[in-house]
């Protein structure tokens, strides 16, 4: 899974969402990227599978680029805990995603090819997506 390196404090505070994205809302590496619709979390596990179908569609030829980074740890306390016991222990790590960014592009594959691999990508996703397409 993905995790960061190292950290100046282990456990953060949840944060406040942006309205939509300042940075990273146009397609810039690839040729068709997948951009968020809505605003979430997304988890390490799910950036995972995401690499692994990415990986396999663009195996012969292609690339992709993934554009989010898990930086935030998500701490859970266990079950049956009372409260007054502290924060909970890190469980995983998520990628604070708003509306506009781009999330991931693919280049090297047919136009068609990419919106039907990123069809499967959405469906592995908590947020909801759009596929779009490098402005010339």
């Amino acid at each position: 899974m993905l995790a960061p390196k190292r950290q100046k404090y282990r456990k953060q505070f949840r944060g406040i969402w942006r309205k939509s994205a300042m940075k990273g809302e146009k397609v810039s590496f690839g040729s068709v990227g997948l951009k968020a619709m809505g605003k979430a979390w997304v988890k390490d596990r799910e950036i995972e599978a995401v690499r692994v179908i990415l990986a396999r569609a663009t195996r012969k030829m292609g690339k992709f680029w993934i554009r989010i980074f898990p930086d935030k740890p998500f701490s859970k306390k266990p079950p049956e805990v009372t409260m007054g016991a502290g924060k909970g222990d890190v469980a995983f790590f998520v990628a604070s995603v708003v509306p506009g960014k781009v999330m991931f592009e693919i280049d090297g594959l047919t136009v068609a090819e990419s919106r039907e691999v990123f069809r499967v990508v959405s469906s592995k996703l908590s947020v909801k997506t759009k596929v779009v397409t490098k402005e010339i």
